[in-house]
């Protein structure tokens, strides 16, 4: 299974759980704030592997050094 069927069954189990017992209100709410709060952090990941490709390229840093930083990097993330 792929990264984006394990972040799908996260979603639905997340919702899932704020169902119970909660209004309609603070469970959009939440889904709604849950969403902002994972695109906030995909962002900054995604600015991190620009940087990264900028100073790979710039000559800044070693091929060895680039592969091991985006590994770490892609390790942190849901998407890449």
């Amino acid at each position: 299974m792929g990264k984006k069927g394990i972040v799908a069954i996260l979603v639905l189990m997340m919702l899932g759980s704020l169902q119970v017992g909660c209004s309609r209100d603070f469970v959009g709410g939440a889904a709604v704030g849950a969403v902002g709060a994972g695109a906030a952090y995909e962002y900054r990941t995604k600015k991190q592997l620009d940087r990264l490709d900028r100073d790979f390229e710039a000559g800044r840093i070693s091929r060895q050094e680039y592969l091991k930083r985006k590994k770490e990097i892609e390790a942190g993330s849901l998407i890449y």
